[in-house]
C-alpha cells in the first residue's frame, strides 16, 4: 500500500468519524428540524470523500520526463462544490436546533467537519478555495456562536490544520523542485562526465594514429641523424599531411577515406581537408554515406590539387575541388578540373 493510499483511507476514517457525531443527538429535545442535519451529512460525505479519491489525478509537476509528481489541480466543478458545502453544512444543523442546543456535539462537529475538508482541499493545491472555506466557516460559526464560542469550539483547530497543510504543501513543493534540480545537475554531469571519456578516448586514437605514421620516419630521422633520403622525406611530408588531417578535418576520415587520400598523395596530388562545420548532429549512419561518396570520389581524382570542405549548406555536407595547372596563357593559372557537391543525406 503506498502512502498517498494510506493518508487517503486516514482522511476517510476522520471525516466518518466527524461525521458520525452529527448522529449522536445528545438532547433531542433541542432539534427542531432533524433533516436539516442529516441534509447537512449528507452534502458532507460525498464532498469529502470525493475530494480525497475521485478529482484529480496525479500529474507531473514539469513537462519534461521529471520523476517527481504531485497531485493534480482540480476542476471547477470540485471547487464549487466545496464551497458550495462551507456555506450549507456550517449553517443547516445551527437552523435545524434551538439556541440552547446551538454549542451540543452533534452541531459543532461541523467546524471541524468543514476545517477537514478545506486541509484535503489545500494538500490539493487550491489555497484560494481552502482560505475561502476557511473565511465562510468562520462567519457562519461566528454569526450563530460569537466569535469566541467558535474559537473554544474547535475553529482555531480548524485554521491550525489548514495553515500546518499549507506550510508542508510548500515545503513539499520546494523539495520537489530540489529533488528535480538535483536529478537534473546529476544528468548534466553524467553527459560532461560521458563527452570527457569519449574526448580522452578520441585523443588517444589521434596519438596511436599519429605514431604510426610518424613513429617509423622519426625512428629514421634519429637513426641517420637527418639524413633522409628522398624517399624518406616524401614519407615524412605525407605523415605530416595526415596529421594535418586528423587535425582539420577528422569527422571526414575514416579507414577507406584515410586510404584514398594517402593513394592520392603518392599518386603526386597535394590534398587539403577543412571541417567548416556542418556535419554536427547528423546520424552515423548519414556520416558512413558521406564519407563512402568521397572515398569513391578521392579514387577517381587525377588533379594536383584536391581540396576538400565541409559546407554548412542544408543541402550540400561536403565539396571537393581539384586544380590542375592550365594549358593556356603559359599554363601559370590553375583549371579546375574536378567539382563534386556530395548531398546532405535526406
Amino acid at each position: 500500500m503506498t502512502v498517498r493510499s494510506v493518508l487517503s483511507v486516514i482522511g476517510l476514517a476522520f471525516t466518518a468519524y466527524l461525521a458520525a457525531r452529527g448522529l449522536i443527538w445528545t438532547s433531542p429535545e433541542t432539534v427542531e428540524r432533524g433533516w436539516l442535519i442529516v441534509a447537512a451529512l449528507v452534502l458532507y460525505l460525498p464532498v469529502t470523500w470525493l475530494w480525497i479519491f475521485a478529482i484529480g489525478a496525479r500529474e507531473r509537476t514539469t513537462a519534461q520526463a521529471s520523476p517527481v509528481t504531485s497531485p493534480a489541480k482540480l476542476p471547477g466543478w470540485g471547487v464549487a462544490l466545496a464551497l458550495l458545502a462551507a456555506v450549507v453544512v456550517p449553517n443547516a444543523p445551527f437552523l435545524a436546533v434551538t439556541e440552547a442546543g446551538r454549542s451540543q456535539p452533534f452541531v459543532t462537529w461541523v467546524i471541524g467537519g468543514i476545517g477537514a475538508l478545506m486541509t484535503i482541499v489545500m494538500v490539493r493545491r487550491r489555497p484560494i478555495v481552502a482560505w475561502t472555506g476557511m473565511a465562510l466557516l468562520t462567519l457562519s460559526t461566528s454569526f450563530w456562536l460569537g466569535p469566541l464560542q467558535a474559537l473554544s469550539l474547535g475553529l482555531v483547530g480548524s485554521l491550525m490544520w489548514v495553515t500546518a497543510a499549507q506550510l508542508v504543501t510548500i515545503a513539499l513543493d520546494r523539495a520537489a523542485r530540489d529533488a528535480e534540480r538535483l536529478a537534473e545537475l546529476q544528468q548534466a554531469a553524467s553527459a560532461w562526465q560521458a563527452s570527457q571519456s569519449g574526448r580522452q578516448r578520441e585523443r588517444r586514437l589521434h596519438v596511436q594514429r599519429a605514431l604510426q605514421a610518424a613513429g617509423p620516419i622519426l625512428a629514421r630521422t634519429i637513426e641517420f641523424g637527418g639524413n633522409l633520403r628522398a624517399a624518406d622525406k616524401e614519407a615524412a611530408r605525407r605523415a605530416e599531411a595526415s596529421l594535418r588531417d586528423e587535425l582539420r578535418g577528422n569527422r571526414l576520415l575514416d579507414d577507406g577515406v584515410r586510404t584514398e587520400i594517402e593513394a592520392a598523395r603518392r599518386r603526386g596530388s597535394a590534398v587539403s581537408l577543412f571541417d567548416e562545420g556542418g556535419l554536427e548532429g547528423l546520424r552515423p549512419a548519414d556520416l558512413d554515406a558521406i564519407r563512402t561518396e568521397l572515398a569513391s570520389v578521392l579514387r577517381d581524382a587525377v588533379s594536383q590539387r584536391v581540396i576538400i570542405r565541409t559546407s554548412p549548406h542544408h543541402e550540400v555536407a561536403v565539396t571537393v575541388v581539384g586544380r590542375s595547372p592550365g594549358e593556356g596563357a603559359g599554363g601559370d593559372d590553375d583549371e579546375v578540373d574536378l567539382w563534386r557537391e556530395i548531398r546532405r543525406p535526406r
